[in-house]
């Protein structure tokens, strides 16, 4: 029997403008042990051709909060010269929101997989499975 004493963290971007997954966002990761402590950078990675980021680092033993820092400005950035690049009259501005921070709770043992689904003008989060 496995004991697992630490929280596991996933995410992946969903471009719910295009309806395809938002590859090459970049995703930084931190953690705290308490609502008063601060926070401290775990590390990070980018969502793959799929939107998925599923090599972030474990965060360690005693960890109650989770922060997922996301760069969602140089992927509207790059969206929209492409955009131009392929149809010049095509031009839907860049992010509103140029980073998404999401922070939450989390329970030792368990995986918390935490889908963004993204747009140029707003943004949603949830706890997946």
């Amino acid at each position: 029997m496995s004991t697992r004493t630490t929280a596991s963290v996933s995410t992946h971007v969903l471009d719910t403008s295009l309806g395809r997954p938002a590859g090459g966002v970049a995703v930084r990761l931190l953690a705290r042990s308490g609502r008063e402590a601060a926070w401290r950078a775990l590390g990070g990675s980018a969502t793959d051709a799929d939107g998925r980021c599923a090599d972030l680092p474990a965060p360690p033993e005693g960890t109650t909060h989770v922060r997922l820092d996301f760069a969602v400005e140089p992927y509207f950035e790059k969206r929209q010269a492409d955009a131009q690049r392929d149809a010049p009259a095509n031009r839907d501005g860049g992010a509103f929101f140029p980073e998404v921070t999401v922070a939450f709770a989390v329970t030792p043992g368990e995986h918390h997989h935490v889908p963004l689904l993204l747009s140029p003008f707003g943004y949603s989060v949830y706890r997946g499975s």
